[in-house]
C-alpha cells in the first residue's frame, strides 16, 4: 500500500537553522535573511551553541570561524564528536583567511561549505534552503517510515489479538470437549425421522464403543426388542421426554439407559437434543434393595421360628435316640426310625442353611480330612450334574487339613461346582483339586480350586462377580448370592478368594483357606454314643421347654448321670445357693422367662466356680456374649460331640467368647 507524503510546511515540521557568531549585528542580519525559509536560532559563542544543540534539532548550522573562546573549528569538532549532532550540515562563515589551507581545515572539520563575508543574502539563502529542504525531506521519510511502522505494528497487534482469540477459542473448545468426554453420559441430536447423531460425551464409557463425533449411530437396532416402542416419536410428545430402556452394547452387556430429550429448533427445523445416561448401577441397587428386603424378611422369619423349630427337633431327635436305645425294633421298624432321624437331621440342617442365607450363622472351625470333604460334596451334587457333566476330584492328603467350618465349606464347594456346571451348558469336565498353597508365606494354607471348561468371563464381569445379587444368569435362574456367600465365608474364615477367567477358556475359582497339621477329631454323633463320661456325674439341666428338658434328661440318665431338672433360672440359682458343690455340670437354655440362661451362668460361676457350664440355644443370634463371658455354646438339636467339647471332656476345640454367634 502506497502512503501519501505528509504535507510538511516550515511551520509544521519545525525545521531550524542555528547561526553562531560573536557579532550581534551579523546575527541580526543573518536571521533576517534566513527567517523566510526556517526558524532561526542564534548563539553568540560556541558554548551557547552547544547548549542549544543539547535541546533542539537543526537542519543546518552557520558557524563563524573566528570567535573568542571556542573558535569555529573547535566548536565544529565538539559538534562532530556528539552522535546526535555529528551529521548536521555546517557552513563556515569567515571574513578573512581565504587561503586554501583554511578552506581545507574547514572541510576537515566536517563543513559542507565555506562562505566568505560579506555574505550575499541570495547565495546564503539558497545554500541554506538546500539543507532545509533536505532536512524536510528526511523528516518526511522518517514520518512515512514511522507511519508504516505503526501500521505494521497495528497489523501485527491485530494478528496477535486474532491468534490469541483463536487460541482462547481453541482452548475453550478443548476444555468443553474434555468436560463433555468426562461426563458419565452421551449427548445427541435426534431428527423427527429418528436419525440420531452422537455429538458429545463419552459413549464408550457405558456402551462399549466410541463413534466419531457427528457420525450417525444405529442406536435403535441395539435397544432391547421389548423396549423399542418407548423410542417412538409422536407429534403429540411434550417438549421434554424421559424414557428408560435396555440397550445391548458392543461388549454384549445389557445396560439400562435413561434417555432424556428436549425439543429444539435448528434453522427452523424441529429437532430434539438429548442425553443418554447409564443407570445400570441404580437399577442394580434397586434390585439389591428388593433382594435385601427379601433377605431381611427371611432373616426375621428365620429368627422367629428357629428357636421353636430347633426345640421341636431337639425333642424329636432326642426321643428317637431314646427309642433306639430302649426298644428292640425289627428291620422294618428300624428303617422307619432311621427315616425319621434322617428327616429330623435334614430339618435341622435346613434351619441352619436358612440362617446362613440370612447371614446369622456361627462358624465352628474344625480339622477336615480332604478326601471325606470331597466324598461328602460329591454326594450332594451327584443328582444335580446331569449326564453331560463329569467331576474330576483330586483331593490327595498332603498332610494338611482345612481348618474351617465344615458345613459352610461343603456348602461353598457345592456352590462352586454348581456354578461350574452352569458355565458349561453343553457339558464337560469340572476339575476339583485340594493342594498346598505355595504362596502362603510360611503360613499353613490349602488351595481348594474348582475349574470349568466353560465360556469364561470378561474382565468387567470378573470385577463384579462377588458382589451380592450380581448374576449373569437369566431372571429366575440365579440370585447372585452364590459367589458372594463363598467370598464372605472365605473372608470370615481368614482366607482369600482368587478368580482366574478368560473368555472362551473357562474359569478357575480358588479358595485359599487356613489349614492345620492336626488330625481330624472324631466327634461322637447324637445317637447316644460317647456318653459314658456322664456315668455317675451330677448334672443340672435348665430349660423352660418341658419336651426338650424331659428328652435330654432321659438321655443323660440312660448314660448313668444323676440329673436334676429345673424349669427356670431362678430355681437353679436357689439350688446352687443351697448346695454349691452338688453338681459337676450345668447345662442351661438361653431363652427363658425371668432369668435367662446367660444371667444364670454368670451367677452360677460365682456360686459354684468348679462346676463346668455350657449354654444351649435354638437360635444362633439370640444374644451376644460380654467381654468377660467365657461360656461354651451348643446349638439345638443337641449334638453330643459338641457337648463333649463344650464341657472340655474331649480334645476338641472349645468355643470361646470371641466365637459367639453372629
Amino acid at each position: 500500500m502506497t502512503m501519501p507524503y505528509p504535507d510538511v510546511r516550515p511551520d509544521s515540521d519545525a525545521a531550524k537553522i542555528l547561526v553562531i557568531d560573536d557579532d550581534d549585528r551579523n546575527l541580526l542580519a543573518l536571521s533576517e535573511v534566513l527567517a523566510p525559509i526556517a526558524e532561526v536560532a542564534t548563539a553568540a559563542s560556541g558554548r551557547d551553541a552547544l547548549r542549544l544543540l543539547l535541546r533542539d534539532e537543526f537542519a543546518v548550522i552557520l558557524l563563524d570561524v573566528f570567535m573568542p573562546g571556542l573558535d569555529g573549528y573547535e566548536t565544529a569538532a565538539l559538534i562532530r564528536q556528539r552522535e546526535q549532532t555529528a551529521r548536521i550540515p555546517i557552513i563556515f562563515l569567515s571574513a578573512v583567511n581565504k587561503e586554501t589551507e583554511h578552506l581545507m581545515r574547514g572541510y576537515e572539520m566536517g563543513a559542507v561549505d565555506y562562505v566568505f563575508k560579506p555574505v550575499d543574502p541570495i547565495v546564503l539563502k539558497s545554500k541554506a534552503q538546500v539543507f532545509v529542504d533536505l532536512y524536510r525531506m528526511r523528516r518526511q521519510v522518517e514520518l512515512q517510515a514511522l507511519a508504516e511502522r505503526e501500521l505494521r505494528e497495528a497489523h501485527y497487534r491485530e494478528q496477535l489479538s486474532r491468534r490469541d482469540a483463536e487460541r482462547q477459542l481453541e482452548h475453550a473448545e478443548r476444555r468443553q470437549a474434555t468436560i463433555l468426554r468426562s461426563l458419565p453420559m452421551a449427548i445427541y441430536e435426534l431428527e423427527n425421522s429418528g436419525k440420531r447423531q452422537i455429538v458429545g460425551g463419552d459413549l464408550a464409557q457405558f456402551v462399549g464403543e466410541q463413534p466419531e463425533v457427528d457420525v450417525p449411530l444405529d442406536w435403535e437396532a441395539r435397544v432391547h426388542e421389548a423396549d423399542r416402542a418407548t423410542l417412538t416419536i409422536s407429534p403429540d410428545d411434550p417438549d421434554f421426554v424421559t424414557t428408560e430402556y435396555r440397550w445391548i452394547g458392543a461388549d454384549g452387556v445389557t445396560r439400562h439407559i435413561l434417555d432424556q430429550r428436549v425439543a429444539i429448533s435448528v434453522h427452523g427445523e424441529a429437532r430434539w437434543a438429548g442425553t443418554l445416561l447409564d443407570i445400570s448401577e441404580r437399577k442394580n441397587l434397586e434390585a439389591r434393595l428388593v433382594h435385601r428386603g427379601k433377605l431381611d424378611a427371611l432373616g426375621q422369619l428365620t429368627g422367629g421360628v428357629a428357636h421353636d423349630f430347633n426345640n421341636l427337633l431337639a425333642a424329636v431327635l432326642g426321643g428317637i435316640d431314646l427309642l433306639q436305645k430302649r426298644v428292640e425294633f425289627g428291620a422294618r421298624e428300624s428303617r422307619i426310625i432311621e427315616q425319621m432321624r434322617h428327616a429330623s437331621v435334614r430339618g435341622a440342617e435346613l434351619v441352619r442353611r436358612m440362617m446362613s442365607f440370612a447371614r446369622q450363622q456361627e462358624l465352628m472351625p474344625t480339622s477336615i480330612e480332604p478326601s471325606s470333604l470331597c466324598e461328602a460334596v460329591a454326594g450332594l451334587v451327584a443328582h444335580t450334574l446331569g449326564g453331560k457333566t463329569l467331576v474330576d476330584w483330586r483331593c490327595a492328603n498332603e498332610g494338611l487339613h482345612p481348618f474351617v467350618d465344615r458345613s459352610q465349606l461343603e456348602l461353598a464347594l457345592m456352590n462352586l461346582v454348581i456354578n461350574a456346571r452352569d458355565a458349561m451348558p453343553d457339558g464337560g469336565t469340572i476339575h476339583v483339586a485340594i493342594e498346598v498353597d505355595d504362596h502362603s508365606g510360611g503360613k499353613p494354607t490349602l488351595a481348594i480350586s474348582v475349574r470349568d471348561e466353560g465360556v469364561g468371563m470378561p474382565e468387567a464381569v470378573m470385577q463384579r462377580v462377588t458382589e451380592p445379587f450380581f448374576t449373569t444368569k437369566e431372571s429366575g435362574k440365579g440370585t447372585g448370592l452364590g459367589l458372594a456367600m463363598v467370598a464372605g465365608f472365605v473372608e470370615q474364615s481368614g482366607g482369600e478368594l482368587r478368580l482366574d477367567s478368560k473368555e472362551g477358556f473357562g474359569t478357575t475359582v480358588t479358595m485359599i483357606l487356613p489349614a492345620t497339621r492336626e488330625g481330624v477329631t472324631d466327634i461322637p454323633d447324637a445317637n447316644g454314643q460317647g456318653l459314658d463320661w456322664l456315668a455317675g456325674k451330677r448334672m443340672m439341666l435348665v430349660d423352660d421347654d418341658e419336651q426338650v428338658r424331659i428328652v435330654l434328661a432321659e438321655r443323660f440318665r440312660d448314660a448313668g448321670a444323676v440329673v436334676e431338672e429345673f424349669a427356670g433360672g431362678e430355681g437353679a440359682i436357689d439350688a446352687l445357693k443351697a448346695r454349691p458343690d452338688a453338681f459337676d455340670f450345668l447345662l442351661t437354655d438361653f431363652a427363658m422367662p425371668g432369668i435367662d440362661g446367660l444371667e444364670t451362668l454368670r451367677k452360677a460361676t460365682v456360686l459354684a466356680p468348679t462346676t463346668r457350664v455350657a449354654l444351649m440355644t435354638g437360635y444362633a443370634d439370640d444374644f451376644e456374649l460380654g467381654p468377660k463371658d467365657h461360656f461354651a455354646i451348643v446349638t439345638k438339636p443337641l449334638n453330643i460331640g459338641r457337648l463333649l467339647a463344650a464341657f472340655g471332656v474331649t480334645k476338641s476345640r472349645q468355643l470361646k467368647a470371641s466365637e459367639s454367634p453372629g
